[in-house]
């Protein structure tokens, strides 16, 4: 399936990159989709996220207030906490 994403380049501080593998493992997503998940919420808490990216309501597309926990089914809240 053909992507519509952007790809670039991103160089980071090995530390930086560690921690944020390392935050991604703890939330069940890979480094790539934690990285975006970071900043699409950075984007709307400033107010930029761009207008196709909302949803009414005020949420952003493809963003709820749980998050899935793609390994194993289990949905987390903010906090981290499973559903369960």
């Amino acid at each position: 399936m053909p992507s519509n994403k952007k790809s670039f380049l991103l160089r980071l501080d090995p530390d930086i990159y560690r921690a944020i593998g390392q935050w991604a493992g703890d939330e069940f997503r890979s480094v790539n989709a934690h990285i975006e998940f970071l900043l699409r919420e950075a984007l709307k808490k400033a107010g930029r996220l761009p207008p196709s990216q909302r949803k009414p309501g005020g949420k952003a597309a493809g963003l709820s207030d749980r998050e899935p926990d793609r390994r194993h089914g289990v949905n987390t809240d903010d906090s981290g906490h499973s559903g369960k």
